[in-house]
């Protein structure tokens, strides 16, 4: 690894990230009441490691600890333990209190992300996140004057709603890069050919848009498939027959963010949030966007077709 100034900064959030893991673990160890305490903080402590000690060790290690966690969630391995929660009284008499100051943290936490990330360039934008995030913290901080504990409490709390769903993210970024150095693009591109008449950009365009979107579906990242069907679809189908570039690659990055709003792979977009809200189905949030997405899906092979060529 190669030390500067960004890589040192986001050491330093992987190295937080990983104690909040810790304490999560600890969180589920100490909770009498949790029937599957050993499974759920090996998971959590096993998620620590990968995050803080990652970088020093071999790369068979680490895909044994991601196997390994991968087959504790499989066995049910993991669940939630128990977190002190304020009363239904106690969470009415603070939103009075507060009212919609409570949105300046996350106001706090956009706006200084984006100064941070157009200023500070030599931090990186990954780690404007981490540095925004610290940022706003510290404005609840100021605002609401809450005990320091809170911090910990509430981030493990979340942490812990979130589940085993909050390793998805850097798993599918992981699988996307795995499936373009496989050649997945080739072997697609073989399979369309058979279902595409020759020259006809309509049906081109649209399988394009519709691949885009159920691959993204199973990969749970727009970036993951992008690279993967425009190489095995756009290029040779779209492209080569003169379609714009930059209108294929734009449309064809949204079309495919149509099944961002459909799958539960996207964790970080549908699962977390309804983890977070407490919804009572985890698929809510998935349900109420279906019929937008298919809308959107619709208007893209439309505006593809009409602005590409």
């Amino acid at each position: 690894m190669t030390w500067n100034l960004s890589t040192v900064v986001a050491e330093i959030f992987y190295c937080i990230i990983g104690i909040i893991f810790i304490l999560t673990g600890i969180k589920a160890l100490k909770d009498p009441g949790c029937a599957k305490k050993g499974t759920t903080s090996a998971f959590w402590f096993i998620l620590a490691a990968t995050f803080i000690v990652g970088p020093y060790l071999p790369k068979w290690v680490t895909g044994l600890c991601v196997v390994i966690m991968a087959a504790l969630t499989a066995m049910k391995g993991v669940v939630q333990s128990k977190s002190d929660v304020p009363t239904a009284q106690e969470t009415r008499k603070s939103a009075d209190k507060f009212g919609y100051s409570v949105f300046v943290p996350p106001l706090v936490l956009a706006l200084s992300a984006v100064l941070v990330a157009t200023f500070l360039t030599a931090l990186g934008a990954n780690n404007a996140i981490g540095i925004s995030g610290a940022i706003a913290l510290a404005a609840a901080f100021l605002l609401f004057k809450p005990k320091p504990v809170y911090a910990v409490k509430d981030g493990t709390r979340l942490m812990d709603n979130v589940g085993s769903v909050g390793m998805l993210p850097q798993v599918l970024a992981a699988l996307g890069s795995l499936f373009t150095a496989a050649g997945v693009g080739d072997v697609i591109a073989k399979g369309v050919s058979v279902i595409i008449p020759d020259g006809n950009l309509l049906i081109a365009t649209a399988v394009y848009c519709i691949a885009m979107a159920l691959f993204t579906m199973i990969m749970g990242n727009g970036f993951a498939a992008f690279s993967v069907i425009t190489v095995g679809v756009g290029i040779p189908f779209l492209i080569a027959h003169g379609a714009n570039p930059v209108v294929v690659g734009a449309m064809g990055l949204t079309a495919g963010y149509c099944g961002t709003l459909m799958t539960p792979m996207a964790a970080n977009f549908n699962i977390m949030p309804a983890a977070l809200l407490e919804t009572k189905s985890k698929y809510a949030i998935i349900f109420s966007q279906v019929p937008v997405a298919l809308v959107m899906l619709l208007i893209h092979i439309i505006l593809m077709y009409i602005l590409a060529f």
